[in-house]
């Protein structure tokens, strides 16, 4: 196209951004009207698509990050013949492909959902990783992003690491549009100040007028040939370009236009521009073999193994059978033993340093390239990152996260160290898995279990060694549990997870000892919970105790208590978790100043034999 044919473009796109607004009667017709230009030429100039096969290996890859601006993107579609007029007019309507955010659920060319703003140059990291030292297939991937949104730390994290890894083949083009949601943004117009803070994180930079369609050219043109390190593309812009009632006016972000017939005419009515974007080099599709005859590790009931070695063993033994997974880490692989994969698998693993927010979306990114991703930090840092798990449901991305050092059984390192919150965290995003292991045999299975699921999964490791209880030939079924102690006479059921498994147990020889037998249950699927057993032991106990490394609120008991809201017998139910603020303890002290230890399921499986021959 040339340069007219370009601003006509442009002015299409605005038309129809106003147009699927009005038709929703809401929407975010100001933001995309000022990045119509910099859609424009990117579209027709140099985006290389095949939009009939979005899984092509040679497709450049795309990223909305400021996805509030869905209008501009929907109204792309339509100009490359993607989507036609009618689906158009449907933006924002129940049942539509159009949402207000775009996401990959509803639509094959989008990349990852977002809407949550400072999150898709992050992932778009990821995507990049993936093509740089994975796909190797040479394309490109491009992020437009709001000016509003750098001011989120998750930009700066990506920024640093995109540069780190001399992602040449990562362009962001910077809508630099002065107006945020309640007024003018930080740094206004002033395009330097965004340049200097890219410049020191080692990025090329450029900055332009983004309504110029010849200087935006260039300036991608300028990105395509910059090499060793990522390109930003500042271009500043005016939110409602084209229309004089709202161009560069505060109040109107996040609303359709109070005149959008009115303004149709005065940016020159509706257009049927079609164009044809550019195909796609051929591509071989990534063939990363598959070894199923790879042997898996094995441990020996009676040994003492802390689940996360097993799991880092786990993982190694699963990337030598799956050429598809890789490892990504938050700088702690020596404790979560994701270093057993690096030593490995190189050129697999992905260092993201401390910087939770950039792993989980890099995890992310490489999820949507196909790749089966493992990313491991402490339990309790992966709340940072919560956010980003959280777009990573409404993605529909498979990615596997795993949280070591969980509980009050790490000891002395105190609270700031313990995940105590994060089976909840995970339990409450939609669709997810969430398992928690007590041996390692038992960690080994459901390590590579994992990999065939789909959605967010998570899997919990402990520090400290337990005892392998489990046979290297036992299986665990996602959604299942084991039965550990049972019999026709028991008085209570224990249920337990993880490290508390091994107190269960030890509580039950005691009690055993004293002539009251009681039920064991190791729950390690706490998502999907096993209702069956849980429901059968009510059934026959009446009475079921739960004991956590965790806190009350959304852990191990309310999972057991959920098992019951859809009818059966609700069984009384006695919940022992980690209710107070821990210190600074050996391991054991913290299980028995938490509640949580043999001694303490002991006494109240006692009190609810005594309070039962009481009534």
């Amino acid at each position: 196209m040339n340069t007219r044919e370009l601003t006509e473009l442009g002015q299409q796109l605005r038309v129809d951004s106003v147009r699927a607004s009005a038709a929703a009667d809401s929407g975010h017709p100001t933001s995309s009207m000022s990045a119509a230009d910099l859609m424009a030429v990117l579209l027709a100039g140099h985006l290389r698509y095949d939009f009939d096969h979005p899984g092509h290996p040679g497709n450049d890859r795309f990223v909305l990050s400021k996805g509030h601006a869905s209008p501009l993107l929907y109204a792309a579609y339509k100009a490359a013949g993607a989507i036609d007029d009618t689906e158009l007019l449907t933006f924002r309507t129940l049942g539509s492909r159009l949402e207000g955010h775009p996401t990959p659920r509803r639509l094959p060319w989008v990349e990852t959902a977002t809407g949550s703003l400072g999150q898709g140059l992050p992932v778009a990291v990821g995507i990049a990783l993936a093509g740089k030292r994975l796909d190797r297939t040479g394309y490109r991937v491009w992020v437009l992003c709001g000016d509003g949104e750098l001011a989120e730390g998750s930009v700066w994290e990506a920024a640093e690491h995109a540069a780190y890894e001399h992602l040449d083949n990562l362009t962001v083009v910077v809508d630099v549009n002065r107006l945020g949601q309640r007024g003018p943004t930080r740094h206004g117009h002033d395009l330097d100040a965004y340049a200097r803070r890219f410049r020191a994180f080692g990025w090329h930079t450029a900055e332009i007028d983004g309504h110029d369609v010849t200087a935006i050219d260039r300036a991608y043109v300028e990105a395509e040939a910059t090499r060793g390190r990522p390109t930003v593309i500042l271009a500043r812009t005016l939110k409602g370009k084209g229309v004089a009632g709202v161009q560069d006016r505060e109040g109107l972000h996040g609303k359709p236009l109070p005149d959008p017939e009115g303004a149709i005419a005065e940016l020159g009515g509706p257009r049927d521009l079609r164009v044809q974007v550019h195909e796609p080099p051929p591509a071989p599709v990534p063939h990363p073999g598959f070894h199923p005859d790879a042997e898996a590790p094995r441990w020996e009931r009676g040994e003492d193994v802390p689940t996360r070695d097993a799991y880092g063993r786990a993982l190694a033994a699963l990337g030598a059978a799956r050429g598809d997974v890789v490892a990504l880490d938050g700088e702690v692989g020596d404790s979560t033993r994701t270093e057993y994969f690096a030593k490995e698998f190189p050129d697999r693993y992905f260092e993201c340093y401390i910087a939770e927010q950039q792993m989980v979306a890099a995890a992310v990114g490489m999820a949507a390239r196909g790749w089966v991703p493992y990313a491991g930090t402490f339990a309790a840092f992966l709340t940072r990152a919560y956010d980003f798990v959280r777009m990573a449901s409404i993605s529909g991305a498979g990615i596997n996260l795993v949280g070591s050092h969980a509980g009050v059984a790490i000891g002395q390192d105190g609270p700031s160290q313990m995940g105590l919150e994060d089976l909840a965290m995970f339990r409450a995003v939609h669709g997810s898995t969430v398992l928690y292991p007590c041996d390692a045999n038992q960690t080994a299975f459901l390590v590579a279990a994992m990999a065939g699921l789909d959605g967010v999964r998570y899997l919990r490791t402990t520090r400290g060694a337990t005892p392998v209880l489990y046979g290297p030939g036992e299986k665990f079924r996602v959604g299942g549990s084991k039965v550990l102690r049972a019999s026709d006479q028991d008085r209570v059921t224990v249920v337990a997870a993880g490290v508390t498994v091994g107190q269960a147990l030890a509580a039950a020889d005691t009690l055993e000892a004293d002539g009251i037998p009681v039920r064991v249950i190791d729950l390690y699927s706490v998502k999907p919970v096993d209702e069956t057993t849980l429901r059968r032991a009510a059934a026959d106990t009446g009475c079921l105790v739960t004991v956590e490394d965790h806190h009350p609120e959304g852990g191990l008991g309310d999972a057991v208590a959920d098992a019951f809201t859809d009818g059966g017998p609700v069984p009384r139910l006695v919940r022992l978790a980690v209710d107070t603020m821990p210190g600074s303890a050996l391991p054991a002290e913290q299980l028995r100043a938490a509640g949580i230890d043999a001694g303490a399921v002991t006494t109240a499986v006692r009190l609810l034999v005594e309070q039962a021959v009481a009534s």
